[in-house]
């Protein structure tokens, strides 16, 4: 299974979480490849900010001693939940080539249903007016996408709002992020 190798940091509890036996400090991150919601170990003495950008890879970390496991959205606390999409939103447009490379190469999923119309705010005649786009030339940026698919909504909003539905687990198809069902261990299923 494919790891994530950096996150962005959502909530820091630097003396762990109220009332919990350990007082070890503890950040809850998103992952900024599968957006799988991660809660990690810091090292002693490390202060994380909200929004940082942390390593979380195979070498050697100099924040983070450890990954102590994957979380739901549920288990996200209430500063947590509410910066995710801020993340997010970092995420997209950081990376923005690997989303627009998703509008150039997005396939069906179904015979009746493509990828591109499982994000809100896409129909039958936007996902058209994409695929013809995109087979004159392929999409360069956000903004390229925009010029030449009239009354397209913003592909950065829409993308998050995909995103954030696959977190939540509402989704049925999942294209951005990990399914939160898969491989959480059995304590963190319900």
């Amino acid at each position: 299974m494919p790891k994530e190798d950096y996150a962005i940091v959502l909530d820091f509890l630097p003396t762990g979480y109220p009332n919990a036996y350990s007082n070890e400090p503890i950040a809850q991150a998103v992952g900024t490849k599968y957006f799988t919601l991660l809660e990690l170990v810091a090292r002693p003495g490390v202060n994380l900010l909200l929004q940082q950008k942390v390593y979380i890879g195979p070498e050697e970390r100099k924040e983070i001693m450890r990954i102590k496991g994957r979380l739901s959205y549920a288990k996200l606390t209430h500063t947590a939940q509410k910066e995710l999409e801020s993340a997010i939103e970092k995420i997209i447009k950081e990376d923005e080539k690997r989303f627009v490379d998703f509008f150039n190469r997005a396939g069906p999923v179904t015979i009746r249903m493509h990828s591109l119309e499982l994000l809100p705010g896409i129909g039958k005649k936007h996902m058209e007016d994409i695929l013809r786009e995109r087979e004159k030339k392929p999409f360069e940026s956000f903004e390229d996408l925009s010029n030449r698919v009239k009354l397209l909504p913003d592909p950065i909003k829409i993308l998050k709002e995909r995103i954030i539905m696959e977190i939540k687990g509402e989704a049925k198809y999942y294209i951005f992020a990990r399914s939160p069902e898969r491989n959480l261990p059995r304590r963190g299923r319900r």
